[in-house]
């Protein structure tokens, strides 16, 4: 679920190795040595034992399991209330009892609406009935198991039959229905067609109801992921005419899981929202449709031609209409509550049982689901499978391990988050570390999570080697990052990446949704990772039938090589997570980070202040007018208020102890790893006792504004993008939606957050 939009992965790195070759030479014996002693949270010996143990975890890993185990899931439809679906699970269970783990299946019970009809048709000015399904591809060998499919639709979309004139809206973003004001076209009482990509899919129905649409139809537009894009499937991997990108609507933005159960787990016995209580759920009927479907739809538009940046691939004039265009949908669903089963493998710790480390990856798809979600599934077996032939052979780890495997993600991060709200009481007082891994490609490693743990993440990039190159990870990593620097390649948004304390560091991305990390960092406090590699072969059929096992070893990762790196990376994460004398962080890197966001927030401010006065300049000098085509009349901009000046002084100074309270820290972290005598073993406890906890201070129980599922106040889904990320989240969007009192209050908000973060540090390094 993870990767928002229609576009997953592209060819964008060739000639790697010459790359490489090209960057600034890097002395591996150097870096092998210092691998061998430096690793985070452990002692000189701690580190060295480390490393043997970590040789004998890779020697049990296999891409010939891999291959196996996918080709076995991914061989009919998995989605949540399939017969293969709870197949999975069972086989997963039996392999993790087989492999030595304690393991076993917590069910729970989610609504889960499946269509009994669903249809499309253009109705004015010529007529045409939109096929909805996808038909058989040759040398694909599931793509004609159509018995136990589902067809093409977005859970949590309401029923509905409806008829009415069709706008195109472009992506169905914010901007685009300012845009279309500017262009005097009114969306109320009509059926919007919308393409993929701009934001996450289920805020372009929601929108589009806001803005009084009686219905929404989603595309995938060729431009983005099809033939504009690169050859498609069988030829090459990208999306070919028929394919549609299913997916959930659920409005994440306010919690994720099931849509009656807030809160608490969907156990039989929870107490359960009404349907017309259910928040989450959309009040407008909504399908994906495939670009072949949608091409008649375009072509009936009439109106207005749309602006260049609207125009995607099909060959034909995009006009946003509204009509002549008429359309009729109609969709009615089964709104049944159905079980999903988490599969859940437990390896207790030998000195630290109370301590858990839970790595997890969700095993339900929406067809077929090779790439996603089995991609990840597979390595994280493959961990598992690594951990209990260490088990058997007499190894235990000092922290407890959990291994997990979802059901129920794509509708909603529904298992991750039923489990995470059954066992919160317990997670908050266990839970150290959650690593997650959804979709896994080939290329270069993807790192997002909690900025303590940028340098830990950093050392295992180091000492994992990438299989196309020979050069590390983390070597390969920088080496895209300078080369598309170099280039002008579009670089990500500093505002969602930490800054590195250390030079060659990863920057980690910060967490936002869209897979099954959300319930645990941003509603119960956990450090969390996400973990993947991405950016070559062909994926373009995200989210549909075509996503299989004969795709993915064409187009993806056809020796499965990356599937075993992602095992070693986050197998790695995970055994010195459990095994290191000293939790690995550095909170440097959170400082930093932090203080990077803080800076982002006054030039945002800033930013906005000037933009503001220009603009005011141009309405009053009559400039909108004077530029316009009269052929083509385009209305001014809404007039924009002046935007005040924050008071920023409180979020300064907590910024400024953090630095310095992080900066002592490190200092007695460092003195601590760096000795194993049974004298610091109390001061070492205390320090874990704190960094097992220490995420829990960033939250407020009161939530974000509206939605206060999510107590995160550093990280957070945006309302308005949906997966992406929104940094200092109460602040930033307080601001950018020019909501200024609440900006003020939120300043405050997060100041006491951090505040009482590094009061947490500064305790655990006091001397008794």
């Amino acid at each position: 679920m993870k990767l928002s939009g229609s576009v997953k992965y592209s060819s964008v790195s060739r000639g790697l190795s010459a790359v490489i070759a090209a960057v600034a030479t890097w002395n591996l014996a150097a870096t092998a040595t210092a691998a061998a002693i430096d690793l985070e949270g452990f002692s000189g010996s701690g580190a060295a034992a480390e490393m043997q143990l970590e040789q004998r975890f890779d020697a049990d890993l296999s891409a010939a399991d891999l291959r196996v185990w996918m080709q076995q899931m991914a061989s009919a439809p998995n989605h949540v209330g399939s017969a293969h679906d709870k197949a999975n699970a069972d086989f997963q269970l039996a392999k993790f009892r087989e492999w030595g783990w304690d393991a076993a299946i917590e069910t729970f019970s989610v609504l889960y609406p499946t269509p009994r009809e669903v249809s499309v048709e253009l109705l004015a000015p010529t007529h045409f009935k939109a096929r909805l399904s996808e038909p058989p591809i040759e040398g694909d060998s599931t793509s004609t198991q159509t018995k136990d499919e589902l067809p093409p639709y977005n859970v949590y979309g309401a029923d509905g039959d409806v008829t009415a004139e069709l706008v195109y809206v472009n992506q169905g973003m914010p901007d685009d229905y300012k845009e279309l004001e500017r262009l005097g076209v009114n969306v109320k009482g009509r059926i919007v067609l919308t393409r993929y990509g701009g934001g996450w899919r289920g805020l372009k129905p929601k929108l589009a109801y806001e803005h009084g649409a009686v219905g929404c139809l989603i595309y995938s537009d060729p431009k983005d992921d099809g033939f504009g894009q690169g050859d498609t499937y069988p030829k090459g991997g990208f999306r070919p005419r028929d394919a549609v990108q299913r997916g959930s609507v659920q409005d994440l933005t306010l919690y994720s899981g099931d849509p009656l159960t807030p809160g608490v787990g969907a156990t039989p016995g929870a107490k359960r929202l009404a349907l017309k209580d259910a928040k989450t759920l959309l009040k407008i009927p909504v399908l994906p449709i495939s670009y072949a479907d949608a091409e008649p739809l375009l072509a009936a538009l009439g109106g207005r031609v749309a602006p260049q940046s609207w125009r995607g691939g099909l060959p034909l004039s995009y006009h946003i209409g509204p009509g002549p265009a008429q359309v009729h949908m109609k969709i009615l669903s089964d709104w049944n509550q159905k079980p999903i089963f988490d599969v859940v493998a437990k390896i207790k710790g030998s000195e630290e049982p109370d301590r858990w480390i839970i790595r997890g990856n969700h095993h339900d798809g929406w067809v077929f689901g090779a790439m996603d979600p089995l991609s990840g599934q597979v390595a994280l077996m493959a961990e598992a499978k690594s951990i209990g032939k260490l088990l058997k052979q007499g190894w235990r780890p000092r922290r407890t391990l959990v291994y997990t495997s979802w059901d129920g993600e794509e509708p909603g991060l529904l298992g991750s988050t039923e489990w995470a709200e059954q066992h919160a009481s317990e997670l908050k007082a266990k839970a150290v570390m959650y690593v997650n891994s959804d979709t896994n490609g080939r290329g270069f490693i993807s790192a997002e999570g909690s900025h303590a743990v940028q340098h830990f993440l950093s050392e295992v990039a180091r000492d994992v080697n990438d299989p196309e190159t020979g050069a590390s990870v983390l070597r390969r990593w920088l080496a895209e990052r300078r080369v598309s620097s170099f280039e002008g390649v579009a670089q990500p948004d500093s505002a969602a990446y930490g800054n590195a304390s250390v030079v060659g560091d990863l920057q980690l991305g910060a967490l936002g949704s869209g897979s099954d990390y959300t319930p645990f960092l941003q509603h119960l406090g956990v450090n969390s990772v996400n973990l993947g590699f991405q950016g070559e072969g062909q994926y373009g059929v995200y989210h549909s039938a075509y996503d299989s096992f004969d795709h993915y070893r064409r187009f993806v990762d056809p020796t499965f090589e990356y599937g075993v790196t992602l095992a070693k990376v986050a197998g790695r994460v995970v055994l010195r997570a459990s095994q290191a004398d000293l939790i690995p962080v550095r909170e440097g890197d959170f400082a930093a980070s932090v203080a990077g966001y803080n800076e982002e927030l006054h030039k945002l401010a800033e930013s906005m202040r000037s933009k503001s006065r220009e603009f005011g300049k141009l309405l009053e000098e009559e400039s909108y007018k004077l530029t316009m085509d009269p052929d083509f009349p385009l209305a001014a901009p809404a007039r924009l208020a002046d935007v005040p000046y924050l008071n920023f002084a409180s979020l300064d100074n907590a910024v400024a102890r953090l630095e310095q309270s992080a900066k002592a820290f490190d200092k007695e972290y460092a003195r601590l790893s760096a000795t194993s005598d049974k004298a610091s073993s109390g001061e070492r406890e205390r320090v874990n006792a704190t960094l097992a906890v220490l995420e829990q201070n960033l939250m407020d129980s009161r939530g974000l504004p509206g939605r206060e599922w999510y107590q995160h106040m550093i990280y957070a889904p945006g309302a308005h993008t949906g997966y992406g990320v929104k940094t200092l989240p109460g602040i930033r969007e307080a601001i950018e939606e020019r909501r200024w009192d609440e900006a003020n209050q939120y300043i405050g908000v997060v100041a006491r957050a951090l505040n009482n973060y590094s009061a947490r540090m500064d305790r655990a390094i006091a001397a008794p």
